[in-house]
């Protein structure tokens, strides 16, 4: 019978993924399979799964403790994550004198010969990350750093190592070359041990690792949102 008309005139109509056989209706045309055990995701679930992306916890394991399908869980974090800002946002005007810290994450895409650098740029005052960009260890990528800083962030002092892309990108007024010993890269280096222990994707010796470039990005740029608003809070 159809759930639709209640009409008894059915006809077969191919069968779904698991095998189960679809009927159509030649009364109103509705399409349905009896007894579907298809059911929707619930806006808590969802709510639950934003928060476990930012955890160390692989795609695969959210599956398991969210109880959802494998296809599903991919296919709604693509979208989440092909819908994630690439920008930094900075809301109002920044207090006290400005210093920055750059530095560059290595990564990976599919195999470890696909080098994928993320370049980040930090408040040292707020913590907050400012700038950054997922690219190579090239002066190009360099540029895209600097350039996805907010203006007032360009005006200000910047701590990075001696990689030789930042002496050729950043204002010689405004640029520190420093070595670790100085304690004057602590917060970047920091944050670089957070990434790596808060996101799957990133740690060392591990499984979780992105096949494709654009998910990987998008990953990125979803936990770099997600800790500056952490810190908004406190």
């Amino acid at each position: 019978m159809c759930p639709t008309c209640d009409s008894e005139h059915l006809i077969k109509n191919g069968s779904v993924h698991n095998g189960k056989p679809k009927y159509q209706c030649k009364t109103c045309g509705h399409q349905f399979v009896v007894n579907s055990t298809k059911t929707t995701v619930s806006q808590e679930i969802k709510q639950l799964i934003d928060r476990l992306l930012l955890e160390r916890i692989s795609l695969r394991g959210i599956a398991r403790v969210t109880q959802v399908s494998w296809s599903w869980l991919q296919d709604y974090v693509n979208q989440k994550l092909a819908r994630t800002p690439r920008q930094v946002k900075v809301s109002g005007k920044p207090l006290g004198k400005l210093v920055i810290e750059c530095d560059e994450l290595w990564s990976f895409v599919d195999c470890q010969k696909n080098e994928v650098y993320i370049w980040l740029a930090i408040d040292c005052n707020s913590r907050k990350i400012v700038g950054c960009f997922v690219g190579d260890r090239t002066r190009k990528s360099a540029c895209k750093l600097w350039a996805s800083l907010p203006e007032v962030y360009q005006q200000c002092a910047a701590y990075t190592d001696f990689w030789q892309a930042y002496q050729t990108v950043i204002p010689p007024k405004r640029h520190r070359a420093v070595g670790k010993e100085t304690g004057l890269t602590n917060h970047i280096e920091r944050l670089n041990n957070t990434f790596r222990q808060r996101v799957s994707r990133l740690v060392r010796e591990s499984l979780s690792f992105s096949k494709k470039l654009n998910n990987h990005i998008g990953a990125i740029w979803y936990f770099v949102h997600g800790y500056n608003a952490e810190l908004a809070k406190t």
